[in-house]
């Protein structure tokens, strides 16, 4: 349950290799922060596994210290209710056509997450993705879980997304574009990847109207962690996308688009 006392509990203070908390004692709807769980600690790959596999995340702004979240609600997307807006399907059905185009898994990380920390966001006037968060997922990525999907047009990156995976589930992170829908584009073919390889669920962390507009909703913390600990059981795919995963979300022909 969550804390209903206006009295905040003080937040946990980490040192490096400390376990984390339990996520039931993260502050309620009447603390200052609802989903704080801690602080401290270091941002290394043993850490992040750690965090992630218990539906816990990093996130806080330059000049604070490390802040470990698990929100309740929690924002998924189940690939299976992924909302293909007309707009989107005839864009990925020109994309894909494209001979020019191309979706590309984890060809340029480190770029990725770049442009996705200077992606300038409405109402936010810095990023949460700061330098020591970038090099803590570079290192995630180089152990083999942390993953870039990106969009490439005439041989330049034009958008894309990063994420986490661990076993069969996937934690998205950030998005960006160059360009119209870029960054759309990349997050379906993440779902027609997740969709192929029997991924049934995308964490989104927080609730945004964007996300649920695409088909995001939100389901309590505890059944968020318990179907976290279910798919970790399962090896997690090999991350390369082939075209022919589009006939996971795409009409068989054009005509079913018109």
């Amino acid at each position: 349950m969550q804390r209903s006392s206006p009295l905040s509990s003080p937040i946990p203070w980490l040192s490096a290799g400390q376990d984390f908390p339990s996520v039931d004692t993260a502050w309620g709807t009447r603390d200052p922060a609802p989903g704080l769980l801690a602080a401290g600690g270091v941002l290394d790959v043993p850490t992040l596994i750690k965090a992630y596999a218990h539906g816990i995340f990093p996130w806080y702004s330059a000049g604070q210290p490390v802040l470990w979240w698990s929100t309740d609600p929690r924002m998924v997307l189940k690939p299976s209710a992924f909302r293909l807006h007309r707009s989107l399907r005839k864009a990925i059905h020109a994309f894909a056509a494209d001979t020019g185009c191309s979706i590309r898994f984890d060809s340029a990380f480190a770029t990725v997450i770049r442009a996705c920390a200077s992606r300038e966001r409405h109402g936010q006037s810095g990023t949460w993705i700061v330098p020591e968060m970038i090099e803590a997922y570079i290192a995630l990525h180089e152990a083999g879980h942390a993953h870039s999907v990106e969009t490439w047009r005439d041989g330049v990156l034009v958008g894309g997304l990063y994420c986490i995976n661990l076993g069969r589930m996937v934690f998205g992170e950030s998005m960006f574009a160059y360009e119209t829908d870029t960054s759309k584009i990349a997050l379906a073919a993440l779902v027609a990847f997740c969709r192929q390889h029997a991924i049934d669920m995308i964490d989104c962390q927080q609730n945004t109207g964007h996300l649920a507009s695409l088909g995001a909703s939100e389901i309590s913390r505890g059944a968020f962690a318990a179907h976290v600990s279910s798919r970790l059981q399962t090896p997690p795919p090999v991350w390369q996308f082939d075209p022919v995963y589009w006939q996971q979300i795409l009409p068989k022909t054009k005509a079913d688009t018109l």
